[in-house]
Parts: structure tokens; C-alpha cells; sequence
């Protein structure tokens, strides 16, 4: 199916909400995501635009502050208190972004997993669907695994059996939520139209070949 790119679409389906304007639940939502884990570093990409809007996936968690709370909670967790290292999530996160060939996915993600060392060979394999060429074991079983749950919403027992003596249960658990994770947020970014910040390039042409 063929979507206007969501860069070219102003401010989407859902317009950015004005932080001053907020409900005390959307408030809740707003501090969540501006004052949490995300804010204790300098970000490695734009949570808020100019105006202090939430970009990206983070303004459609303001219009629903019953789902958007516990959501971003849910994404604070994958990101900051899994036991993965930052480049396995990051090579997780990324490949979910490809398969869903999801904008802003792809723009925050890129960012991230460049301070946690991924290489610009290992982000061209990434976001064109290749096999990077990985020296850690838990890392190439990481990409596999994520790759087949992408494909097929499962593992077969073979990547099943490596995966759980590779990662351990506790940390399968933790990267079948991630993939789920991204999943949804793609799924809303897609439908709402949601790119980029201003000024910077959206890696994915709506009319390449993909799975979505």
C-alpha cells in the first residue's frame, strides 16, 4: 500500500501538542518522557522540537495518557534496564526499524547505536536487511532472532534452543517485548504520518521494495 512520505505531510494526522496546553495526565506523560532516563544525558536525537512538542512517537502517547504512560514506561525498560548490552539492543532496535522501514525508528536508533559502537558497515547491513558481519556470538543470535521474529511472529526450535542457552530465558523475554515494542510504535508512526524532524533526511523511500 502506498503512503504519502511522512515527511511531506506537515505535521501529520496527529498535531504536535503544545506542552503548555497539556492536561495533568498529559503533563504526567510529558515529564515521563522529557525528565526520565532519556533526559540523563544529552540525547543522542531530538525528543522535542523548537516549541518543546514531542516528535516522533512520543506526542501520540499525549493524546491517550491511559496507554501513553505505561507505554513509554515500557520503552524506558527496553532501553535502559534489560540486560543487553547497548550494542545488542541497538542492533535489535535496528533491525525492527528496517524491517518496518520506520523513519524515525531508523533516525533515533542510528544515533544511538553509533555511541554504542556500531560501525557504519554494521548500519548499512542493518538498514538494508543484510547480515553484519559480528564477531560476538550473543550478538549475531540477537540479530537472528530478531530477524526471524520479524518474518514469522516466532522462532523455530532450533533458533529457539540457541537463543535461550546464548541469552538465557530472562533476556528472550526481554528482546520478544522489543521487537513487539517497535512493532507498535512503527505501526503508529506509519499511521499517523510521522517523519523526521525537521531538516534531517528520512532513510527509507516509500516506494522501495519491503515488507511493509
Amino acid at each position: 500500500m502506498s503512503h504519502p512520505r511522512a515527511d511531506e505531510t506537515d505535521d501529520g494526522r496527529l498535531p504536535p501538542l503544545d506542552p503548555r496546553a497539556l492536561s495533568e495526565a498529559q503533563r504526567e506523560v510529558y515529564e515521563a518522557v522529557t525528565a526520565g532516563p532519556r533526559a540523563a544525558r544529552p540525547p543522542a536525537f531530538r525528543i522535542t522540537d523548537g516549541d518543546g512538542r514531542l516528535l516522533g512517537p512520543f506526542n501520540a502517547m499525549l493524546y491517550s495518557p491511559a496507554v501513553g504512560l505505561p507505554l513509554q514506561d515500557l520503552g524506558s525498560a527496553l532501553r535502559f534496564r534489560t540486560g543487553f548490552t547497548a550494542r545488542e539492543r541497538e542492533i535489535a532496535t535496528l533491525t525492527a526499524a528496517a524491517h518496518w522501514r520506520s523513519d524515525y525508528e531508523w533516525y533515533a536508533h542510528e544515533r544511538i547505536g553509533r555511541r554504542a559502537g556500531l560501525t557504519q558497515a554494521e548500519l548499512d547491513a542493518l538498514r538494508e536487511g543484510r547480515d553484519p558481519v559480528l564477531a560476538d556470538a550473543r550478538e549475531r543470535v540477537v540479530h537472528a532472532a530478531t530477524r526471524e521474529l520479524l518474518a514469522h511472529g516466532d522462532l523455530g526450535d532450533a533458533l529457539y534452543a540457541e537463543a535461550a542457552a546464548t541469552l538465557g530465558r530472562a533476556a528472550l523475554v526481554e528482546l520478544v517485548t522489543l521487537v513487539g515494542y517497535y512493532g507498535v510504535l512503527a505501526l503508529q508512526m506509519r499511521v499517523f504520518r510521522v517523519g523526521v524532524p525537521e531538516g534531517e533526511t528520512a532513510p527509507f523511500r516509500r516506494d522501495d521494495p519491503g515488507t511493509s
